[in-house]
């Protein structure tokens, strides 16, 4: 008998093609028995609750869903109606993990035992392709304002800065705190001027494949060195993570100020501070390339998470807009310029809030040769 004729073939090397399809679905999708117990799990389920096929298939749904989940009262729907039935916006603790996700959630029956199919689909990747559009928006309206700002302003501060250095050498003591402030401000006003004007530099950057585990020892050597010094580094990294398509000096740049944020979050006080630095390969995320039909891969994941206070809820949505900020001294361009910077290399960035875990997530694209052959890495 042929492998046609006996449903099996030789991408899934003897496995049923029923189980090869179900393995090349990106979303995790479960086979529920009428007792419970989980019957079969795909590779995405896998990787989404993060336990093995087999360790898996030695548990029952409450064992990797909590009990008071609506994913057990939407099983036990589909069981009585024996139809399909689908709730969306479904927030799934995972005990294991602690974390917290929003889902679509799909089941329908499967015969007359009770069993089950769930199908999962997480609402952040959606979510996250909207709001990276808004920030890519966002960052487009500072190009003009910030060489608006720049023509505009920055020449009569030279003039009025240029007066108080002039009165400060002719005038008594109390006039020149008067002064020394005219000239400080001035230059606080310059600097803030000049990061705006990084928003409207559009000239065609060089790009390469860059060793992303090479652009996070450089950040980390950085900041330990300076402003977190007294912040311990964890580093989860993928060691056989493929280099990023990408300019590794605004890849620094874009790691440096997540992981400034990250210590000014913790604070300068805090004694068990930890930054972790992670990266990871992800499949199945493809982001569709503005003005065209092209679909480019976000295989590459770099995070930074740290163990600070958090980001309130009110402050979420627009925390990649510019002028948003918490710090007192904060211009509020920092995040607005990541979110255009991994913009304008085809990535997204997304923040994932918890108290004590807030996570700085980033989706890259892989840097590959167009015949297929090894790129030269850039460390």
């Amino acid at each position: 008998m042929s492998a046609a004729d006996d449903g099996t073939g030789p991408r899934g090397r003897g496995a049923p093609a029923g189980e090869s399809v179900l393995n090349a679905l990106p979303l995790p999708v479960l086979t529920i028995g009428g007792d419970d117990r989980i019957l079969h799990c795909n590779h995405a389920a896998e990787s989404f609750f993060d336990h093995s096929a087999r360790l898996m298939m030695r548990r029952r749904l409450r064992d990797i869903i909590p009990f008071a989940s609506p994913i057990n009262a939407l099983v036990a729907e589909v069981r009585r109606r024996r139809s399909s039935v689908s709730e969306y916006r479904v927030e799934l603790a995972q005990p294991r993990s602690g974390l917290e996700r929003s889902v679509d959630v799909f089941a329908t029956s499967l015969g007359d035992d009770g069993d089950v199919v769930l199908m999962l689909q997480e609402r952040t990747i959606a979510d996250k392709m909207n709001r990276q559009l808004t920030h890519r928006g966002a960052a487009r309206s500072m190009v003009a304002l910030g060489a608006m700002l720049a023509h505009e302003i920055k020449n009569p501060l030279a003039g009025i800065r240029g007066a108080a250095q002039l009165l400060e050498q002719s005038g008594a003591e109390d006039d020149r705190v008067l002064t020394r402030l005219i000239c400080d401000e001035s230059d606080r006003i310059v600097r803030i001027v000049e990061r705006m004007e990084l928003f409207g530099d559009e000239r065609p950057v060089e790009r390469g494949a860059v060793n992303v585990h090479g652009v996070l020892d450089q950040v980390k050597r950085s900041a330990q060195s300076g402003f977190a010094r007294h912040i311990r580094f964890v580093e989860t990294y993928d060691p056989s993570l493929p280099p990023v398509l990408g300019n590794r000096d605004q890849l620094i740049q874009v790691i440096l100020n997540l992981v400034k944020n990250a210590a000014e979050a913790i604070g300068g006080d805090t004694v068990e501070g930890e930054i972790t630095l992670s990266t990871a390969f992800r499949t199945g995320l493809r982001l569709q390339v503005p003005g065209s039909r092209e679909r480019v891969s976000l295989p590459i994941e770099v995070a930074v998470r740290d163990n600070g206070p958090g980001i309130t809820a009110e402050l979420l949505p627009d925390l990649f807009d510019p002028f948003v900020t918490t710090k007192a001294q904060g211009s509020g361009l920092g995040l607005a310029l990541v979110a255009k910077i991994v913009g304008d290399h085809g990535g997204i960035v997304e923040c994932d809030p918890a108290p004590r875990r807030t996570t700085f997530r980033i989706l890259l694209p892989m840097s590959s040769a167009r015949d297929g052959r090894e790129a030269t890495v850039e460390a």
